[in-house]
């Protein structure tokens, strides 16, 4: 299996020249997108979220596109329509499709949407593929949805239904900067603008094969059991590589349980009274794993 040590150092260095910081949020990023997987971001406004997911998609030379969810959107406005044109002497009904057809869709604030909506992206993110009428049509690969949504208890949001959450392989929570990196964004945009021309690092044909190659990593019988024991805990008590490395271990679990099970369980009557949060869950959990 090639060594993509090297890949990923030039990609991180590309995105630092655009997004400070975030080091965690774009390596959980990547993992998803590795795993063929849809991400759902998390954050309050301003913290880069989209402008971090559009420069991803120009150095990996895919197609993007961008959904700004509304509560007047409806899911024509995703999938396409058919539209009546004239051809000659007759008129016909031609297919226009919508922004879902790109290979890096970005679902913007989409707890904004009504269900209904939100329910027009289940087809697309887990069959890969897009039917409007009668005609079913296949996305080109590969394809992703990176959606943002904005902290529940913000006014105006519909919480996303069990269905739609669970084809987001990873719940990814963007947190504001630290100090130092948001002293760093200050002195970087309060200078001359100058435009960025970043450098393609990984073409579409290359991360189809790093996907083909990320199912191939060997994951050893005591880690499986770890992980299968986590998830029966989870519904008992109401993945995953770190670049460079061809193996799965522990730590990548304890690394990727949160994100991958945040947005997954629901918390009971008394854990929500005691104020716990489906992190510290999670934490606890993972803590009766032996």
């Amino acid at each position: 299996m090639p060594n993509y040590k090297k890949t990923f150092e030039g990609l991180y260095e590309e995105m630092g020249r655009v997004i400070i910081g975030q080091h965690d949020v774009i390596e959980q990023i990547m993992a998803a997108l590795l795993s063929n997987g849809n991400a759902l971001l998390e954050g309050y406004p301003g913290l880069a979220k989209t402008l971090m997911i559009k420069t991803l998609s120009e150095l990996m030379e895919l197609k993007f596109s961008r959904i700004q969810n509304t509560p007047d959107l409806m899911p024509s406005d995703i999938t396409g329509t058919y539209i009546i044109e004239d051809q000659g002497s007759k008129r016909a009904f031609k297919f226009h499709p919508g922004p879902i057809f790109a290979n890096m869709v970005l679902a913007d604030e989409i707890n904004r949407a009504t269900p209904k909506t939100q329910s027009a992206l289940l087809e697309a993110m887990q069959e890969k593929q897009v039917t409007v009428g009668n005609t079913t049509f296949k996305l080109d690969l590969p394809f992703f949805v990176l959606a943002t949504q904005n902290p529940i208890e913000q006014e105006g949001t519909y919480p996303l239904p069990e269905a739609q959450a669970d084809r987001f392989l990873l719940k990814i929570k963007v947190d504001y900067p630290s100090y130092e990196d948001e002293l760093a964004i200050a002195t970087k945009y309060a200078g001359e603008q100058k435009v960025i021309r970043l450098r393609p690092v990984v073409s579409k044909s290359a991360l189809l094969t790093m996907q083909e190659h990320t199912r191939q990593v060997p994951i050893a019988a005591d880690v499986k059991e770890k992980v299968v024991k986590l998830i029966m805990l989870t519904r008992s008590e109401k993945t995953l590589i770190e670049y460079g490395r061809n193996y799965v271990s522990i730590e990548d679990i304890r690394a990727m349980a949160m994100p991958v099970l945040r947005h997954r369980i629901i918390l009971n009557f008394e854990s929500e009274r005691k104020g716990l949060t489906a992190d510290e869950t999670v934490k606890q959990l993972m803590a009766k794993v032996k």
